[in-house]
């Protein structure tokens, strides 16, 4: 019998059986710059007609906001540096069909999440922030806004590069533009669309609206240098006296075609009973107008009167101090002819079809300026200079747009500012509950 020391199997270790290893989870590398996220294992393996045709509206949409740059950048570049319209024809119909898809593609945005907001967020809000940023601009540098679009223009440019570049990592100019890995898993959500109608209704809508409201009140006191305001109430005009040191006084009196009736009865009874009134009013001697020059329909709409109607300064001297249409240009007086029919028939197919063919001639816009208000300005400053003589005061009732130049001339002549006075020329009314209208109605009583 074989002892263990003895037995051959002695000193044998039965062999180690290697431990398993667990398995190795493997870690996706990170996403390179500009790649598109990874497509859900069950959205790869079968794509929804849906998401196909998301895609393609997508891809439109990118596509014709980055035409609409190109084109715009074009089209200002040629203004700017040679003076000619040539593409802008093209560029308002491609800037036409690039408006109405965002339009469309941020509704979408609204009903379901699939589309990424980071990449259409700032393609479809681009061309409106686009167009209500630059308006301060427009106001103080107008000299210059053909740079300031110019630079619009080629930021569009840039930007849309850019997105097509995160898009298809690189200028590749495959289509689709957009990969569906770019579109979120979820059709529609209730907090997507609560959210997009809480943002839109009650912040961008109100923001625009009091930036637009700004924007006119500070475009209004600008270009009428003060004459006329736009406050929350309505519109109102300053009326200036100037005086010189003779003791001759000029008052200036902004006046508008239509507004409110007690505006025009303050104003006549205001004036005193030695004073000389230079009355606008163009005559036409050999009825080179067609249409007659009226604002009936305007003034009825908006609840006003015309000017004419209840402005009637009888206890001062009155002067006709304009000009005739004679002195006008052929472009202006049928220019004006047109303005004059469509205000008179309102927009109906024929008058729509007249402005549509209407086609100025070039620096039309300057030659029209000088007509309307240089020509009559120059007039009015002959009369004013003709009554000094033997006037200690002259009234000058006229348009709004004419009171910047008149001011410039007659305080370069030695007149100095001397008082102010603000009028309401036309109150915005608001629409008051029934509580309030009878609470008014008891006060009355």
């Amino acid at each position: 019998m074989q002892s263990p020391k003895d037995s051959p199997q002695a000193g044998r270790v039965p062999p180690l059986v290697p431990e398993a290893q667990p398995p190795v989870i493997g870690v996706p590398p990170p996403l390179a710059v500009g790649s598109a996220p990874p497509l859900p294992t069950e959205l790869a393996s079968k794509s929804s007609p849906m998401r196909q045709v998301l895609v393609i509206l997508l891809s439109l949409c990118l596509g014709l906001f980055l035409a609409d740059a190109v084109v715009s950048l074009a089209d200002d570049s040629l203004i700017l540096l040679f003076g000619t319209h040539l593409l802008t024809t093209v560029r308002g119909i491609v800037w036409l069909l690039a408006m109405l898809l965002a339009v469309v593609v941020y509704g979408l945005m609204g009903l379901t999440p699939m589309i990424p907001k980071r990449l259409f967020l700032p393609v479809t809000l681009f061309n409106p922030v686009a167009t209500l940023v630059p308006i301060p601009l427009a106001i103080y540098f107008y000299s210059r806004f053909e740079q300031v679009v110019w630079v619009i223009s080629l930021c569009q440019v840039v930007f849309g590069l850019g997105i097509l570049f995160w898009v298809q990592g690189g200028f590749r100019l495959r289509w689709p533009l957009l990969s569906e890995r770019w579109l979120g898993s979820r059709r529609f959500g209730w907090l997507n669309l609560a959210g997009f109608v809480v943002v839109n209704v009650c912040v961008a809508l109100p923001v625009v609206i009091a930036y637009l409201a700004v924007c006119a009140a500070v475009a209004v006191g600008h270009f009428s240098e003060g004459f006329l305001a736009l406050r929350p109430t309505g519109f109102t005009v300053q009326v200036r006296k100037y005086v010189r040191n003779d003791g001759k006084t000029i008052q200036l009196v902004p006046m508008a075609h239509i507004g409110e009736a007690d505006f025009y009865r303050k104003l006549s009874q205001s004036f005193p009973t030695n004073a000389v009134i230079l009355m606008e009013g163009v005559t036409d001697e050999r009825n080179l107008l067609t249409n007659r020059i009226t604002y009936k329909r305007m003034a009825t709409s908006l609840g006003l009167t015309e000017q004419h109607e209840e402005f009637h300064p009888v206890r001062s001297k009155l002067v006709m101090a304009d000009v005739d249409v004679e002195q006008f240009t052929t472009n202006t007086i049928g220019f004006l002819n047109l303005v004059m029919l469509i205000h008179g028939k309102g927009l109906n197919v024929e008058t729509v079809l007249m402005a549509l063919q209407y086609s100025p001639p070039p620096h039309f816009e300057e030659q029209l300026f000088d007509d309307l208000l240089g020509k009559r300005n120059q007039h009015l400053m002959g009369e004013i200079r003709a009554r000094l003589s033997d006037s200690e005061q002259i009234i000058v009732p006229w348009g709004v747009a004419h009171m910047p130049g008149i001011a410039a001339e007659i305080q370069a002549s030695g007149f100095r500012l001397d008082e102010t006075r603000d009028y309401t020329v036309i109150r915005f009314r608001y629409k008051r509950t029934k509580a309030k209208s009878a609470r008014r109605g008891a006060a009355d009583s």
